[in-house]
């Protein structure tokens, strides 16, 4: 009777997939790899306290995350008045009151909990200057390579919101 010879293609065949398992780990990205880039924004829960969007239909938000830590954040609501003055520093308080609170900017660095997913931000500047200085936290919960979703446990409001970005190309 002559020995089989299963052996040989059974030992290549487990050096293949632990070399392919191996080299599929080495690729994984870190979140913070994963974010760095520019996201554009596409949707929050965030509401208003009576109920309506906070950022109202069509929102335009940029979300730029650099390798080197830092960060900026903008979010506009699409519905802002024009000044009628055609001047920044000649509007109306109506006018600003509406510029104000349709709009959201702030800057500074950040760092990510890995193992938690989560990214904290110190702010160094904001269009709300309460937050100046704030260590702000978000909570990952989905990251491909064209979306980011993430939540705020408790906005100002006390609201827990999520908000969708896309990367911009």
């Amino acid at each position: 009777m002559r020995p089989r010879r299963y052996f040989a293609p059974a030992i290549i065949t487990v050096l293949a997939l632990g070399w392919l398992s191996g080299h599929t780990i080495a690729e994984q990205k870190s979140i913070k790899e994963q974010l760095v880039g520019t996201w554009s924004f596409v949707s929050s829960n965030a509401k208003l306290t009576d109920g309506r969007s906070l950022w109202g239909e069509h929102a335009k938000g940029l979300f730029i995350i650099t390798q080197s830590g830092h960060f900026s954040w903008q979010v506009f609501r699409s519905d802002r008045p024009r000044f009628a003055s055609h001047k920044r520093l000649e509007a109306t308080p109506a006018e600003l009151k509406a510029n104000n609170q349709g709009m959201l900017a702030y800057f500074g660095t950040y760092s990510v909990n890995e193992a938690d997913s989560v990214v904290t931000f110190f702010t160094q500047a904001s269009t709300f200057p309460n937050s100046e200085g704030e260590v702000i936290e978000r909570i990952i919960t989905r990251l491909t390579a064209d979306e980011l979703v993430y939540t705020n446990p408790a906005n100002t409001s006390g609201q827990r919101v999520e908000a969708v970005w896309k990367r911009a190309k």
